[in-house]
């Protein structure tokens, strides 16, 4: 088998949390354990802390507020001949791009790649006039990608209102080995009080104020409780405001985590939350509890109808509805053998989105957009290269 070498191109990447970086970090760490060389290129986050192995960072990163959430942009001096050099420097089989259509690393990448493109979209969005207004200046880029890959069937169709197919699916994962049912959770929050956990940034989009009116409303009612938050971002001094009058000296706010601690933080969980209004196109946080048998309490939106069926691996609850929210809750709370029998299903669901399983789709691909002559050395190998792939 021919080992590649591949550049993947994304402007969200450690230290910045967030799916998209969970995603570059699962599946190069897969794609490496295959034997392919594996460079991410990104750009700086905030401080840099030394050298980092087969990482390449190109500008500086700021974050703009759009679709209801933070997202990445690179700026700097020289962007175009800093990654010209890169690429061929690196004498990269295939490039891959996350978020392709967005400016500008991912955009400068795929003016500059003189290798094949693969590119995935990740995002969904609650409106179409950015697409529209811009896709004359898009469209060039789109047809420069020798395949397009989406993370689930909403990001497909997000890309589809806009631009021509065939698109294939690659769902994300989540590393089996490390989110896994009988992992030890965190000794301070354990006891007789059934946690809430909510992992992720603190974005308009993802609902908390929702989440905190709900946690009230079971107050309210009697129940006790502990809601415990991951994560940080923009929206951290109004629900500071909102805990402090709705459900004071219930909230515990951890801010950012390493990701090795998460799964202790989802192993302490009774119940994982995950409240977003919309504009999610896969559910990754979902994934993870599920992985270690914790039951969900979901928004009910396409991306995560991708990874959760109401009543099998959690439960759905309309987006916006603090009561909806609060009913559900409540029904897992007074419930143990219904989180046990939904905890059980989730585990084995997850168990079928391994990095690894992901890292093969994607070597498919890769080996189906080299040159003919690459391609026929991996068909005489015996591996042959399909053209329409199945989702993971």
């Amino acid at each position: 088998m021919t080992r590649l070498r591949i550049a993947v191109v994304t402007q969200a990447y450690h230290p910045a949390v967030g799916g998209v970086t969970e995603h570059v970090e699962g599946t190069t760490a897969a794609l490496r354990a295959r034997g392919h060389h594996v460079t991410v290129i990104t750009s700086v986050h905030g401080r840099r802390n030394g050298d980092e192995p087969d990482v390449v960072r190109v500008g500086r990163n700021f974050t703009l507020l759009y679709n209801g959430a933070d997202n990445n942009i690179t700026l700097g001096l020289g962007l175009m001949g800093a990654m010209r050099r890169e690429l061929a420097r690196g004498a990269y089989d295939v490039v891959h791009v996350h978020c392709p259509l967005s400016p500008s690393l991912p955009m400068l990448a795929i003016r500059a790649a003189r290798q094949p493109v693969v590119g995935t979209f990740h995002s969904v969005s609650d409106s179409n006039f950015v697409f529209r207004l811009f896709r004359s200046i898009l469209n060039p880029y789109y047809r420069q990608l020798d395949h397009v890959i989406a993370v689930s069937e909403a990001a497909r169709a997000e890309v589809l209102r806009n631009f021509p197919g065939p698109i294939s699916i690659v769902p994300n994962g989540v590393d089996v080995a490390r989110f896994r049912p009988g992992v030890a959770p965190l000794e301070r929050y354990a006891g007789s009080i059934p946690n809430i956990l909510y992992v992720g940034r603190f974005d308009p989009r993802k609902g908390l104020p929702e989440l905190i009116e709900a946690c009230g409303r079971l107050a309210d009612g009697g129940l006790h409780f502990r809601l415990i938050l991951v994560g940080d971002g923009r929206l951290r001094p109004l629900l500071t405001r909102l805990a402090h009058d709705r459900i004071p000296g219930r909230v515990a706010f951890e801010g950012q985590v390493p990701h090795s601690s998460l799964p202790q933080y989802y192993a302490t969980a009774d119940v994982f939350c995950s409240p977003a209004r919309g504009s999610e196109s896969f559910g990754l946080v979902l994934l993870e509890a599920m992985a270690l048998g914790v039951p969900v309490v979901a928004s009910d939106i396409p991306g995560y109808r991708t990874v959760l069926t109401n009543g099998s691996e959690g439960l759905l609850v309309p987006p916006r509805d603090p009561a909806a929210l609060a009913r559900a809750l409540a029904l897992l709370l007074g419930d143990p053998a219904l989180r046990a029998r939904l905890g059980s299903a989730g585990a084995r669901t997850a168990a079928g989105y391994g990095w690894g399983r992901v890292a093969e789709e994607l070597e498919r691909i890769y080996y189906s957009v080299l040159p003919a002559p690459a391609r026929d050395a991996e068909r005489d190998a015996g591996r042959p290269i399909p053209e329409t792939l199945s989702p993971v």
